[in-house]
């Protein structure tokens, strides 16, 4: 008898051990979930070809491809995702920029001018969404070596 007993009280025990743990610890043992961050996303474009007029007549082509972090949150609200922008003033700034000589070549300030892309996309969607561009692959290939 007494060794039912004996059983019996630690089966109550460990019940009750158990369902005060669940109840009353339910804190103790959840997982703490922390709010997500989304931070920047990272987006690589594809290959702009950009063609370099000198004397009138096209000189070759700079091959570009850039890559470009923008704020995530901002992102997704974007009505336009800011990709075609970002393309959009590289060619503009490479095709216009005047300094860009192939003929004679000298020392290009490229994180100037990527800093003014920059600055015209977020200026043309209207607020700070892309935080830096930059160069993945850049090249030049003159149009002598450019297949028919």
């Amino acid at each position: 008898m007494k060794i039912l007993i004996t059983g019996l009280w630690i089966c109550a025990v460990t019940i009750a051990s158990c369902y005060g743990a669940v109840t009353f610890g339910g804190g103790i043992f959840s997982k703490k979930t922390e709010p997500y961050l989304e931070g920047l996303q990272y987006q690589k474009l594809a290959p702009i070809n950009i063609p370099m007029i000198a004397d009138g007549r096209v000189q070759g082509y700079v091959i570009a491809v850039l890559v470009f972090t923008a704020d995530a949150k901002l992102m997704h609200t974007l009505p336009v995702p800011p990709n075609a922008f970002v393309v959009d003033e590289a060619f503009r700034q490479i095709y216009g920029d005047t300094a860009l000589d192939f003929r004679k070549l000298a020392k290009y300030d490229i994180t100037k001018r990527l800093a003014e892309v920059r600055a015209k996309v977020n200026e043309r969607l209207g607020g700070d969404v892309v935080k830096d561009v930059l160069v993945d692959e850049i090249n030049f290939v003159a149009k002598r070596e450019v297949r028919s």
